[in-house]
C-alpha cells in the first residue's frame, strides 16, 4: 500500500521558501494534490497512471479529485493524511513546502491585497472526476457554516473538453428543486434517508444535460448532484457539506455524511438540514438563465494578440476563472491584476523559464510540470507563456480569488442577469 503522504522532504524552512519564490520570479511550481473519496468511483480522467487510482487501500476509496492552488486540507474522516488536499510548492533544490505556510510567510508579497482582506488564500479549484454522479448534497451558507467554525462554500463548474474523453454513467446534473416543492416534501425525503435504502430525493429536482466547454454557477445553499463528467471546480476554500441522498454509486451513503458539518447539539434535527437550503434560489423558475455560464471572451483577448482568453467562471464574487489558449509556436505575454493558480490541460511549452506541459499518466507521488501559482507581483509584471508544440494548442485554466479587478471591469460584456447577480 502506498503511504498517505506521497512526497518526500516536506519542509517549512524559510530558505526553501525564498528559493522557491526566487527560482521562478514569483511563479511557483506546485506538486499534484490527489484526494480520495470513499463514496465515489474514479472516472479515470484526471491523468493518473491506471495502476494508481486506489493507492491508499479500500477504506479510503479511489482518487477522483485533484485539488489545485489549495491552501485547504481535505476533511475525509479519521484516516485523512496530514497534507491531504493541500498544494505543495516545489523547492528547486529538494523537497516541497506546504502552500498555506508559504502564503502565511510571504503574505501580500504572494497574494496582494487578499492577505489584508482574508489573511490567506481564500479559494481553490479542483478536478472532480467520478464515473457516476455524486449524491444530491448541499454546501452551507456563511451563517450555517459559522456554527461549525467554517466559511460558506459557493462553487462553480466548467467542463474542459481536454479532460473528457468520455461522459461517465450519467451526463446530467440535478440542480435545485421543482418550483412546487414544499418544506414538508423535503423533510419527508430526509426522514427516508435515515431509514435506509434509496430516499429518491432527486425526484424533487430538475436534471440538466451537461455540455462540455460550458459551466454553471452554484452558490452555497443550492442542492445539487453533479454529473459524471470530469469537472473543473473553482470554489471557496473550505470542505463543508451535507449529503442528502441516501443511495448513490450503487451503495448507501452513511448517515454521518448527512450530519458531517452540523453542530453536535443539532444532530438528528432534520429541520436544521432544511434550513441550509436557499429556498428562493432552489425553486427559481429562471434557474437556467441565472446559473448557466457560457464562456465569454475577455476584453483583453483579440485577433491582434494571437491568443484567446475566455471567462469561464464569472457569476460569483468569491472567485473567478479563465481559459487561455495559445496557438502552436506562439508566445503570449499575460498581465493580470490579481494572483492566480493555473493548470495546463493541453499542449506543451514554457511559463517564463519553467516547463509547462499537460500531464498524461502521472504516478502517485510523482512531480509534474502542469501546475503553477503566479504571485501578485509576477501577475502584474506579466508572465511570458510560450507554446513550443508545432501542432497543438497550449490550453491553460486559471483560477482567481475574490474581487478580481479585471472581472469587475469586464462585467458589462458578460451575460449576467442584473436582477439576480451582484453589481
Amino acid at each position: 500500500m502506498t503511504k498517505a503522504i506521497p512526497y518526500e522532504g516536506i519542509t517549512s524552512a524559510q530558505p526553501a521558501m525564498e528559493r522557491a519564490m526566487a527560482a521562478g520570479n514569483g511563479v511557483l511550481r506546485l506538486a499534484p494534490a490527489w484526494v480520495p473519496r470513499a463514496f465515489c468511483t474514479p472516472g479515470r480522467r484526471i491523468r493518473l497512471h491506471p495502476d494508481d487510482y486506489f493507492p491508499l487501500g479500500k477504506d479510503r476509496g479511489g482518487i477522483d479529485e485533484r485539488w489545485l492552488a489549495s491552501a485547504t486540507r481535505a476533511e475525509n474522516g479519521p484516516l485523512t493524511g496530514p497534507f491531504e488536499g493541500l498544494s505543495l510548492v516545489v523547492d528547486p533544490e529538494t523537497g516541497v513546502i506546504p502552500f498555506d505556510e508559504f502564503i502565511a510567510h510571504f503574505q501580500g508579497e504572494a497574494i496582494g491585497q487578499l492577505w489584508e482582506s482574508h489573511q490567506g488564500w481564500p479559494m481553490y479549484s479542483k478536478f472532480f472526476d467520478n464515473q457516476a454522479p455524486l449524491p444530491f448534497h448541499i454546501h452551507h451558507r456563511d451563517e450555517h457554516a459559522a456554527l461549525v467554525g467554517k466559511p460558506g462554500k459557493p462553487e462553480a463548474y466548467y467542463f474542459p473538453p481536454q479532460m473528457n474523453n468520455h461522459m461517465g454513467d450519467f451526463g446530467y446534473t440535478f440542480f435545485g428543486l421543482h418550483t412546487e416543492t414544499t418544506r414538508q416534501d423535503l423533510l419527508d425525503k430526509l426522514e427516508q434517508f435515515l431509514t435506509g435504502g434509496d430516499n429518491n430525493i432527486t425526484a424533487l429536482s430538475r436534471a440538466y444535460r451537461i455540455t462540455v466547454g460550458t459551466g454553471w454557477d452554484v452558490p452555497a445553499g443550492i442542492l445539487h448532484a453533479p454529473a459524471s463528467i470530469c469537472t473543473y471546480e473553482p470554489q471557496a476554500a473550505c470542505d463543508v457539506f451535507a449529503m442528502t441522498e441516501s443511495w448513490s454509486n450503487n451503495r448507501e451513503v452513511p448517515n454521518e455524511l448527512l450530519w458531517k458539518d452540523v453542530p453536535e447539539d443539532r444532530h438528528g434535527d432534520l429541520d436544521f438540514i432544511v434550513d441550509l437550503v436557499d429556498w428562493e434560489r432552489n425553486v427559481d423558475s429562471r434557474f437556467y438563465s441565472a446559473r448557466f455560464t457560457p464562456p465569454v471572451e475577455t476584453t483583453a483577448s483579440s485577433a491582434s494578440t494571437g491568443w484567446t482568453e475566455k471567462w469561464i467562471t464569472y457569476r460569483s464574487e468569491s472567485f473567478s476563472a479563465k481559459e487561455l489558449t495559445v496557438p502552436p509556436s506562439s508566445t503570449a505575454v499575460i498581465e493580470e491584476t490579481d494572483a492566480y493558480g493555473l493548470i495546463c490541460v493541453g499542449g506543451a511549452g514554457q511559463i517564463g523559464d519553467q516547463p509547462l506541459i499537460a500531464a498524461t499518466a502521472v504516478r502517485y507521488g510523482q512531480l509534474t510540470c502542469d501546475e503553477y501559482f503566479v504571485t501578485a507581483p509576477a501577475a502584474a509584471a506579466g508572465v511570458i507563456i510560450r507554446n513550443t508544440h508545432p501542432t497543438e494548442d497550449l490550453v491553460i485554466l486559471k483560477h482567481f480569488g475574490p474581487s478580481n479587478q479585471e472581472l469587475h471591469n469586464d462585467r458589462q460584456v458578460l451575460p449576467l442577469d442584473t436582477a439576480q447577480e451582484p453589481a
